[in-house]
């Protein structure tokens, strides 16, 4: 096993430690890299998670305090990324006991959208969630986000 092989091609690495697991060849295993790529995975479908959510959050900001520059394009990306935290969540069903923490970072990061992608001031904009978990993950919500453009 060359440990050197993790620092200096990363994939060669994957593709060895794969053939190692397969082949039931433990001893050459590389555990502390490979201990720590697994963890990585791990806290990547977080991250994840907390970035649609801050997507989301952001797009419900935008849809809530510009109600005039509404548009189709906001009105996709709430149900796209709707969809895509329930299959996340769906295919990793323990994150469900981190969704306080991954809400609370995208309202951080959707507040961060908000006033990037609009004219809007930091001060018109909540210093606290405006919206319940429900709220954030009911396809119906706001009222109007069904409206035909």
């Amino acid at each position: 096993m060359e440990t050197n092989l993790y620092e200096t091609d990363f994939y060669s690495w994957t593709v060895e430690q794969s053939q190692f697991l397969q082949s039931g060849k433990f001893e050459h295993l590389d555990l502390i890299n490979l201990a720590e790529e697994i963890a990585s995975l791990g806290r990547q479908e977080r991250r994840e998670l907390e970035n649609r959510l801050g997507v989301l959050i952001g797009h419900l900001l935008k849809w809530q305090y510009q109600p005039e520059k509404r548009s189709r394009s906001w009105q996709v990306t709430i149900n796209a990324q709707r969809r895509e935290i329930q299959k996340l969540l769906a295919n990793n069903p323990s994150l469900k006991s981190h969704l306080d923490v991954a809400i609370a970072e995208g309202f951080i990061q959707g507040l961060d959208l908000a006033f990037t992608e609009t004219p809007l001031k930091k001060k018109d904009l909540p210093s606290e969630l405006p919206y319940s978990q429900d709220q954030i993950f009911d396809s119906s919500f706001p009222e109007d986000i069904d409206f035909e453009f």
